[in-house]
């Protein structure tokens, strides 16, 4: 199953309301995906970061009663570099998940 929302959260000042969105979408993704299924979620949203995109994922398993493993994580490709004084840069934040 892929989740591949547009962005959610283009400002800080909706950061909260867009995290809220993105965990009930894989938190729904995970009630019904198959025991096993592999799950591919993603952010575009540049004010979200990979540490809040690893949280909101973890607790949207918890919400969803479902186990978790990270296969992979993904970011943006080389075309794409980033800024070290721009963080809000590295926009593209993926994970692959088996669900347990």
């Amino acid at each position: 199953m892929v989740l591949d929302p547009p962005a959610f959260a283009k400002h800080v000042s909706v950061l909260r309301n867009a995290l809220k969105g993105y965990r009930r979408l894989n938190a729904k993704a995970m009630q019904i995906i198959e025991p096993g299924g592999i799950l591919f979620t993603f952010s575009c949203s540049q004010v979200v970061s990979k540490e809040e995109f690893r949280t909101m994922v973890f607790t949207a398993a918890t919400m969803a009663h479902r186990r978790v493993a990270i296969l992979h994580q993904l970011t943006q490709p080389a075309d794409h570099p980033i800024n070290i004084y721009h963080p809000e840069g590295e926009y593209l934040k993926g994970l692959v998940l088996k669900v347990y």
